[in-house]
């Protein structure tokens, strides 16, 4: 044991990503090109949709869905209380108003009965977070919002191949949005993905994200000719990003399967310990894609929690927290629009002081995934005494 580090998460680069950055230096195409084009072809493929954007990150693919679908000031949007700050960013940066709904105590996903008392005349959409993996009830969501103009946009950031239903997530909203930070299931660096089956849509996003030029670079007649007919963004993706996204995607399902084999094994050595519970793998009609194996601590709070985490430090097994905030009760949303009220958030609250993430991504074989469960094990044991 002494010879054990496994960090939470290690990107996969190898020969083939290099190979093609290399490639792509050697060119005089850095931006907005054919790697690009390709990745987005791949991406959409892989994920049964008809379109894909690529992005800078999974925030400008929320952000941009937003603006594009005509979200603004006086609208209000659903988030989970839950999640990543940039879901609830993404909103407030579009001038809209956050909504908080607080989770389900058995998935960390968006309570669906919670939603409906949220809806007002304001609500103009909901961002779904598949949380760390696992796909939301999407059958309630699509009910409550069913004969409503509201629209509904995934935030898939950690959810990439997780299905529901047999279906990709994803491919239930008007948009998906997803992550490819070195920590999630493919990376480009840094970078984002936002596919959809609405072709005006697409449009309009991809217009947004290229500073709002009437014409992109395979659309002008004579170079460097184009016009501006509205404010637009910079949000596009580089083409090394690219490259190394084409490479990674056609390791996808083995990256998967190792994340399915190693959160299999860790869960099944923890699931019966009284003192935790871990977030399943399947629940109902969804599957995880297992970003990593989240579990929460059933007493003891943030205390316990930490000290457990240094411990697990101590001992070469790096984890991560998902997440540490609720986010209504954040520095700087709890002053924000209803937050005013000091609503109740009791399982988000709970979430954000009691859980540990633990790491089963690719770069983890089969004993390393033994030995991150007995480990933990061990040291929550150590702390209980």
């Amino acid at each position: 044991m002494n010879n054990i580090n496994i960090p939470f998460a290690r990107p996969m680069i190898e020969k083939e990503e290099r190979q093609a950055s290399s490639k792509v230096l050697e060119g005089n195409i850095l931006t907005h090109g054919p790697q690009c084009r390709l990745f987005e072809k791949n991406f959409s493929e892989y994920n049964n949709s008809s379109q894909a954007v690529s992005l800078s990150n999974c925030t400008s693919a929320m952000f941009l869905s937003l603006k594009a679908l005509g979200i603004g000031p006086g609208d209000e949007v659903i988030v989970p209380a839950m999640t990543h700050i940039a879901t609830a960013h993404c909103v407030s940066h579009s001038g809209a108003k956050v909504i908080f709904v607080d989770i389900d105590e058995k998935t960390g996903n968006i309570n669906p009965n919670l939603i409906l008392e949220k809806i007002n005349k304001n609500t103009k959409a909901i961002i779904v977070v598949h949380f760390v993996g696992l796909s939301a009830d999407m059958d309630a969501i699509l009910k409550i919002i069913s004969g409503k103009n509201i629209s509904l946009i995934e935030d898939c950031a950690a959810a990439l191949g997780a299905l529901y239903d047999k279906k990709m997530v994803g491919t239930f909203g008007v948009t998906g949005c997803f992550s490819f930070y070195p920590t999630k299931h493919i990376t480009t660096m840094e970078g984002g993905m936002l596919i959809a089956n609405d072709d005006n849509l697409v449009k309009s996003i991809r217009k947004l994200s290229s500073f709002g030029y009437t014409k992109n670079l395979y659309e002008r007649s004579v170079p460097g000719v184009y016009d501006v007919d509205l404010l637009g963004y910079n949000f596009r993706m580089n083409e090394v990003s690219a490259a190394i996204g084409i490479e990674q995607l056609k390791k996808i399902n083995r990256f998967i399967s190792t994340r399915h084999s190693n959160a299999s094994i860790i869960r099944d050595k923890l699931e019966k310990n009284p003192n935790i519970y871990v977030l399943p793998g399947e629940s109902g009609k969804s599957t995880s894609s297992n970003f990593c194996v989240n579990v929460i601590l059933n007493h003891g709070g943030e205390n316990l929690r930490n000290n457990l985490i240094l411990n697990l430090q101590k001992n070469k097994i790096g984890t991560s927290v998902h997440y540490p905030v609720c986010l209504p009760k954040s520095l700087y949303y709890k002053g924000v629009g209803d937050n005013k009220e000091n609503k109740n958030y009791k399982v988000a609250e709970h979430f954000a002081s009691h859980t540990i993430s633990l790491p089963c991504g690719p770069h983890i074989d089969t004993e390393e995934a033994k030995l991150i469960a007995d480990i933990f094990i061990k040291c929550l044991k150590e702390l209980l005494k």
